[in-house]
């Protein structure tokens, strides 16, 4: 198998199971989660450049138009959270599902537009099914889902500014942590002034979790950025229904949010699509085989 394609269904699958771990911190406000996400994360990255001996690399690699592209993804991801985590905690996890659903057509309009790649038929055929997929729940919806149209639009933009971002993945996930640490933590010490902070009155227990977060949180953007530059926007696209559908499936059967069978047909379509492509694949690659 590709490496990136590998890489970036590990990703997919790690993000698909993240309800279950945010969920074990329901009762802290996800502006608060969200801070100990960037700050773990980039202490858990600066480890890493450390211990590897990149430091020097690293800081030799930063100029302003560097930073400027990753300032940019920083706020971009940090938007993305913040929605994410809120939703999963406030019982939207199927709405935040909806949202990964549309992501993907956003990617492959983005792989297309600006980078001409090249789509084959059933390409199409698949695409064409999960829009009308997507159009359909919107539209059965019955209000506009901000939850899911805002995740999806911040995390498509990021995967575009990921796609052309100069730094290898290490050190470009680094960065953009760098950028979102002292925030995060000037945030969390202004919670504890006001007395309903985190950061020094919680349990031990709490405290791993958070750390721990910071692991899971820079794994999958590890393997994904990886990816992103390994393989093509458009699989990128279409592998990215791996996550919701993965969070669906918990929110109905783990979390038991109500799924009504519009909803199923809707979701069902976007499935089809999904085995469309996944054939095609593996027919071109058979092809190519022989």
């Amino acid at each position: 198998m590709n490496s990136g394609l590998l890489y970036a269904t590990l990703a997919y699958a790690i993000w698909g199971l993240f309800p279950l771990f945010w969920r074990l911190l329901q009762s802290i406000p996800a502006l608060q989660i969200a801070g100990h996400r960037m700050i773990w994360s980039w202490v858990v990255l600066a480890i890493v450049i450390v211990a590897t001996k990149q430091w020097k690399e690293f800081r030799g690699s930063i100029n302003f138009r560097v930073l400027g592209s990753y300032s940019i993804a920083a706020l971009l991801i940090s938007i993305n959270w913040v929605i994410y985590i809120w939703a999963v905690n406030a019982n939207h996890i199927v709405e935040t599902s909806l949202g990964y659903f549309i992501n993907p057509l956003i990617s492959v309009f983005f792989g297309t537009v600006f980078f001409k790649e090249r789509l084959r038929p059933l390409h199409w055929v698949s695409l064409t099914c999960a829009a009308i997929g997507v159009i359909y729940l919107t539209y059965h919806y019955g209000r506009l889902p901000w939850i899911a149209l805002v995740l999806a639009s911040t995390f498509s933009l990021y995967g575009l500014v990921k796609k052309i971002a100069p730094l290898k993945s290490l050190f470009g996930l680094t960065l953009e942590t760098t950028v979102l640490v002292l925030p995060a933590l000037f945030y969390l010490i202004l919670c504890e002034y006001q007395g309903h902070g985190t950061l020094l009155n919680t349990d031990l227990r709490t405290y791993s979790i958070l750390f721990i977060g910071g692991i899971v949180t820079a794994i999958p953007l590890l393997l994904f950025a990886t990816a992103a530059q390994r393989i093509p926007l458009t699989l990128i696209g279409i592998l990215q229904y791996i996550a919701p559908t993965l969070q669906i499936l918990l929110g109905i059967f783990y979390f038991h949010e109500p799924f009504s069978s519009t909803q199923l047909l809707g979701f069902s379509l976007v499935w089809f699509a999904l085995a469309i492509f996944m054939l095609e694949g593996l027919l071109r690659r058979r092809r190519a085989s022989i």
